[in-house]
């Protein structure tokens, strides 16, 4: 792929440029709550399963330090004040008070200047030396994943040099365990924002632009990732998964991803097969039939996915059966129209669909 240029316009999603100091001290005790709290929060911040995360990690901790301390310090000041005894009228005229200062009061803010002077030095410092380290991976990525954002999905094409290699998923991506993937990322209407925290920072995706940016998993798992800019009435159910599998496993999903799902044999499934592509076939594309849609997910492999409608609900048959009958139901305002299906051409759909392996 040749050398990797970043035009991103990643953002480290610090305490200091996303949270108030105030709602950083709130965060802190959910972060040290204990392994069950991190485990019931798949989007914190306070984990990271990759270099790059953990470097962003740590500089959020070294931020959410000073911010701690400047609360401490602001509190401690305060209550200094109030403790102290108030000043008393001694006369001399009316409205007139005696003013009076210490000796050597001035040398408390120059040193308050010079410390807040060397954080903020530090911090910048700190900063920089983090967005460089992020900016590219220290090896050349192993592959490369363009990855549109929809109102309100996510679509992810899987770049090769031999086209017939090439094939489109939606919603989870896929990546090699310990391998760099390069991202470049689009949007097909808005601005929507690509978040794994547990992997990376954010990276806007913009109308006409393209920006690029890279992720790594040092662990096997399922990540959970989120749009992070406000793209509309949906933007809170558009989430993805990065699933991280190791070397092998990726090669071998890859492969089953360019082979068409075997063509249905029992009769509802052959019946919702030229029903589907009738009325679904416009939008949606299943490899191997005559559904060549452009406007919705790719559903090939939809069997095989663990959530629906962007990560909105599970993969089962009774959520994909209620999906079809009434997409505004569980997602209002999504692009998905209501089909109006008869019963008969609803069960023979879904049935078609649950063989998309």
């Amino acid at each position: 792929m040749g050398d990797l240029v970043i035009i991103s316009r990643e953002r480290i999603p610090t305490a200091m440029n996303r949270i108030s100091c105030a709602t950083a001290l709130a965060v802190a005790v959910v972060a040290v709550s204990g392994p069950a709290a991190r485990a019931d929060a798949p989007m914190s911040l306070f984990s990271a399963f990759s270099d790059k995360a953990r470097s962003i990690l740590n500089l959020n901790y070294a931020l959410l330090a000073v911010c701690v301390i400047v609360i401490a310090v602001i509190g401690v000041l305060i209550g200094t004040g109030l403790a102290r005894p108030r000043l008393r009228f001694q006369g001399g005229g009316a409205g007139v008070w005696p003013v009076s200062r210490p000796p050597g009061g001035l040398r408390w803010i120059y040193f308050g200047l010079a410390l807040t002077a060397l954080t903020l030095l530090g911090s910048l410092v700190w900063s920089m030396a983090v967005i460089a380290h992020v900016a590219a991976p220290r090896t050349t990525p192993a592959l490369t994943i363009d990855v549109t954002g929809h109102q309100w999905w996510w679509e992810a094409r899987y770049a090769a040099t031999i086209q017939s290699r090439q094939f489109t998923t939606a919603n989870e991506i896929h990546i090699p365990v310990g391998l760099p993937v390069h991202l470049r990322l689009k949007s097909a209407d808005v601005i929507h924002s690509f978040w794994v925290p547990a992997l990376s920072g954010k990276t806007d995706l913009i109308p006409g632009q393209v920006n690029e940016t890279w992720i790594e998993a040092g662990e096997p798992g399922a990540y959970r990732g989120q749009c992070a800019e406000y793209c509309g009435l949906q933007h809170a159910h558009m989430a993805f998964s990065v699933i991280a599998d190791p070397p092998g496993a990726f090669n071998a999903w890859w492969d089953a991803q360019l082979r068409p799902s075997p063509p249905p044999t029992d009769g509802p499934a052959v019946v919702g097969q030229q029903a589907f592509v009738r009325r679904c076939g416009a939008c949606h594309a299943v490899l191997g039939t005559m559904a060549g849609g452009i406007y919705g997910p790719d559903l090939t492999h939809l069997a095989r996915r663990t959530s629906l409608a962007a990560g909105t609900l599970p993969n089962t048959p009774g959520h994909l059966a209620a999906w079809i009958a009434d997409p505004q139901g569980p997602k209002p305002g999504n692009k998905m129209p209501p089909l109006a299906l008869s019963g008969p051409e609803l069960v023979s759909i879904q049935a078609y669909l649950a063989t998309l392996q």
